[in-house]
């Protein structure tokens, strides 16, 4: 840890909705210099007078969905670097760290961290077996070796507000790795461990949020052209 302070300065967004029991942890997280981002997406519980408490630079975003938070605060960032981290305590922001030292020295455009479930309360099983078949259309649509779609990721702030990505509920992620596969970017992966997280999760913890998920990132699929390996692999 004793990089840190020499590392890249990032900008990290965060979508938040009702999470002011995670946010402390969450925010104390946050790598030294950099500046955390949370858009409040209509929560109830207080959340954005606690990320602002804690020195967050608070956005608030009317339009209900992950997409709409997301963009919210990528539009909002200022760093040449922009992370993004859910705002549950799943995943840790420190982890970021080597993301943004990778693409800042040129190595990658688009950096993604692979979840590894500490625990099986940590990703329920229907959610995780969605993801691997997600992950494996990807592989087939795109030519990219991916294993998961997950949250935690770092690119450069210009060239991702390039890829003029419209999707604003469940779909966005998705959309960020099939349209920078299709400009050409170096996507990589690396391992990242993955936590229960804080409260029940508006997605992956109910059927009805999984679905809508599901429903939201078959239609960026539907909406990629196949790539020359899925088109040899059809033959």
């Amino acid at each position: 840890m004793a990089s840190l302070p020499t590392s890249p300065v990032a900008d990290v967004v965060l979508p938040c909705l009702d999470e002011a029991a995670a946010l402390p942890w969450v925010l104390k997280r946050i790598p030294p210099g950099w500046r955390a981002i949370v858009v409040d997406n209509g929560s109830t519980d207080g959340s954005a007078d606690i990320a602002r408490s804690l020195g967050a630079t608070v956005v608030h975003e009317s339009r209900r969905g992950f997409g709409a938070a997301c963009h919210a605060g990528l539009t909002a960032a200022t760093a040449d670097i922009v992370c993004f981290c859910d705002c549950d305590a799943s995943l840790d922001p420190a982890r970021l760290v080597p993301f943004v030292a990778e693409v800042s020295r040129g190595a990658a455009d688009l950096v993604l961290g692979r979840r590894r479930p500490r625990t099986h309360r940590a990703w329920p099983v229907h959610a995780r077996v969605g993801n691997a078949a997600l992950a494996r259309m990807v592989r087939r649509r795109t030519g990219v070796a991916l294993h998961d779609i997950g949250p935690l990721r770092a690119a450069r702030r210009e060239a991702l507000l390039g890829l003029e990505l419209a999707d604003r509920r469940s779909g966005y992620p998705l959309q960020m790795v099939v349209r920078a596969a299709e400009a050409g970017w170096r996507i990589t992966e690396h391992p990242v461990p993955y936590l229960p997280r804080t409260g029940t999760s508006k997605v992956t913890g109910t059927w009805r949020g999984t679905w809508q998920a599901v429903r939201d990132m078959r239609a960026v699929l539907a909406a990629t052209p196949v790539s020359a390996a899925d088109e040899r692999t059809r033959l």
